[in-house]
């Protein structure tokens, strides 16, 4: 049988507790939501989706082609510039999403007889990137300079240090500077993925590497979503301007690929727009991660002191994080469950957002749920 295979993957998933499901949720769903990425909570702001609708009207439903034919628009183009002078880059090529833009960036900037040194806490998506890369991948120890000092002391050539900015799985964050200074000790560039830092770290919200004083630096090329803090799709990648016409040249995610929906374009216009007017928002997201923390280990939970605003809480196994998260679901509750192979570390967790538009009293449900049901 063609696909007979499948069944035993299937078994060996259901023994293992890793069974995976879809959940439609409801567009009026009444469950306090701690699952999304919706960071500064603008998915739904009445700008956002005026500038999505807006959008969709004037430009059609889709982009109709790739970039490179008929799918780049003026509002494509004026995304690009405003995102490039929000976060201090000197330019940005948008992507259909953020997964698309992690592909584009590690695989056009790491060629044949290339270095690429992969930090083993990446996203899948970095990993990914790695995997496609014609360049040489070593893999080291999680936000480890030294070890990537070691590496690129191994490989004589061009070299790029990848990892994300904030990880996705415990929320911690990435050495920045330090990786930066191991680069250019070597000559290496520093591509790094900020999904989960744009919006919330930053002056503003501009981002891990304006946090760090890295943006805008000719050695560093960085990678964000428009699917988190700004609540829409896409993603994009940031840099040098050679850097940016290197990829409209060479990076086939985005030369094969149909062009961002306008829709998704508007809303991303109009969620950095609304941030450049309440940078606050940025504030309130890490604040509201900082009393997560505090009070969960209060309750004698074991949660990781979050470096921006994902809040993650260990549990004893596979099984019971799903049952844990399924009753936080009964109680009224949405958090995300991260079970392996999700998790580089194989320790399931609750992963909690914390969202800018939290209230005092939200915050103290998703608390006071989490502790009982554990």
């Amino acid at each position: 049988m063609a696909f007979g295979w499948i069944d035993e993957q299937a078994r060996a998933r259901r023994a293992a507790g890793l069974v995976r499901t879809l959940r439609p949720r409801r567009a009026d769903s009444p469950l306090l939501d701690l699952a999304s990425n919706d960071y500064l909570g603008l998915a739904r702001h009445p700008e956002v989706t005026g500038a999505a609708a807006e959008a969709a009207h004037r430009w059609g439903g889709g982009a109709t082609g790739s970039r490179l034919v008929t799918g780049t628009t003026e509002l494509h183009g004026e995304l690009e510039r405003e995102l490039a002078d929000f976060c201090g880059f000197e330019s940005a090529l948008v992507f259909s999403s953020g997964y698309a833009a992690n592909l584009a960036a590690v695989t056009a900037l790491a060629p044949h007889g290339s270095l690429v040194v992969s930090d083993a806490g990446n996203h899948a998506s970095l990993i990914d990137g790695c995997r496609l890369a014609r360049g040489t991948t070593q893999v080291v120890g999680h936000a480890d300079p030294d070890a990537v000092r070691k590496a690129l002391g191994t490989h004589q050539g061009p070299a790029v240090v990848v990892s994300d900015t904030v990880f996705s799985v415990d929320g911690d964050a990435a050495p920045l500077a330090e990786l930066a200074d191991a680069c250019r000790e070597y000559g290496a560039g520093l591509v790094v993925d900020d999904a989960h830092g744009l919006g919330v770290l930053g002056d503003g919200g501009r981002g891990a590497l304006h946090a760090a004083g890295l943006a805008g630096a000719p050695d560093v090329v960085v990678t964000v979503t428009l699917s988190k803090s700004f609540g829409s799709q896409g993603g994009a990648v940031l840099g040098p301007a050679a850097v940016i016409d290197h990829m409209v040249n060479a990076a086939r995610t985005f030369i094969f690929d149909t062009g961002l929906a306008p829709a998704a374009a508007g809303a991303a216009l109009g969620a950095l727009r609304l941030l450049r007017r309440e940078p606050e928002r940025a504030l309130r997201a890490r604040a509201v991660a900082t009393v997560l923390h505090t009070r969960l280990t209060a309750e004698g939970l074991e949660a990781v002191r979050p470096d921006a605003a994902v809040v993650s809480v260990r549990a004893p196994s596979p099984e019971r994080a799903v049952r844990w998260a399924a009753d936080c679901r009964e109680a009224g509750l949405a958090v995300g469950c991260f079970r392996p192979p999700s998790v580089p570390d194989g320790i399931s967790r609750l992963r909690l957002t914390a969202r800018a538009d939290l209230t005092e009293e939200q915050i103290e449900h998703a608390v006071s749920v989490i502790s009982r049901t554990r």
